[in-house]
């Protein structure tokens, strides 16, 4: 499922289309539950004629705001992504949601269909639910070593939850949590401020290079992520993340793989002791 780098980085490659402030000549719902909120044609109505006026993100949520008032929430889920096409599309199998603009075609692409669109006037009512960014000047080491003594919960599946941290999912929690030393069956209250500020220092520093590597593509076929037709560049600097078997970067001890909250999880037994 892509996570907080992949769809950052699918955010800057549309920013750097001709998506914004192009206007929506006609919507083509291709895969009906693609669209969760309204319902497709009401989607299709409010749409058309509207205009793409910015594109935020937040945690795994890309942000469309429109000119007319509403804001187009998208969730990726494991194969949804977008494709900017400068003349007209002829749509493949794969394709659920097609935005005719003026400057060319915005194409959601979405293998598996788990992708969802909401479109909405209040889109405080699902973001407000989440977590705080990871990477903006809201997420601080005090509150976040609070959060985690408050919560007495399991490390890794506290932090796989977005209303607790927005954006994580499960490989940069492996990654993050082997460069911090720590185990993902940790409680969240036995964590030391030390332990919680390299934690901190660890989860930034991992999504920061993995949006720099323009996320994380573990293969080159059809459901992997990619961004304009370009596979990430990251899964060559993951540490540990399904490399079980293989020894660990840090201590040469062979990486082995459990089960945590029902997600596979990797780890080194030496350097991530329980």
């Amino acid at each position: 499922m892509p996570e907080l780098p992949e769809v950052e980085t699918l955010r800057r490659f549309l920013l750097s289309t001709e998506c914004l402030d192009s206007r929506i000549r006609s919507v083509r719902v291709l895969w009906a539950r693609s669209v969760a909120e309204p319902d497709p044609e009401n989607f299709r109505t409010l749409l058309e004629g509207d205009r793409i006026k910015g594109i935020d993100r937040r945690g795994k949520y890309l942000v469309f705001q429109l000119g007319l008032g509403n804001t187009l929430l998208v969730h990726l889920r494991m194969t949804g992504g977008f494709r900017f096409f400068p003349g007209s599309h002829k749509p493949d199998s794969h394709d659920r949601v097609i935005f005719d603009l003026e400057s060319g075609a915005l194409v959601f692409h979405d293998t598996r269909k788990f992708g969802r669109m909401r479109l909405t006037r209040s889109p405080e009512t699902i973001l407000d639910q989440l977590g705080p960014e990871p990477l903006s000047d809201e997420f601080r080491t005090e509150l976040f070593y609070d959060s985690l003594g408050r919560r007495r919960r399991i490390l890794k599946p506290l932090l796989l939850d977005q209303t607790f941290l927005a954006g994580l999912g499960n490989i940069y929690v492996d990654e993050s949590l082997f460069d911090a030393g720590l185990h993902p069956l940790r409680r969240s209250d036995s964590v030391s401020r030390s332990e919680s500020d390299r934690l901190y220092d660890s989860i930034r520093s991992t999504l920061k290079q993995g949006i720099e590597n323009g996320g994380t593509s573990l293969g080159d076929g059809e459901t992997n992520f990619s961004s304009g037709g370009i596979y990430g560049r990251n899964a060559s600097s993951l540490q540990v993340f399904r490399r079980s078997g293989k020894p660990c970067p840090r201590c040469g001890t062979i990486l082995v793989r459990i089960i945590v909250a029902q997600r596979s999880s990797h780890i080194c037994p030496r350097c991530q002791i329980l």
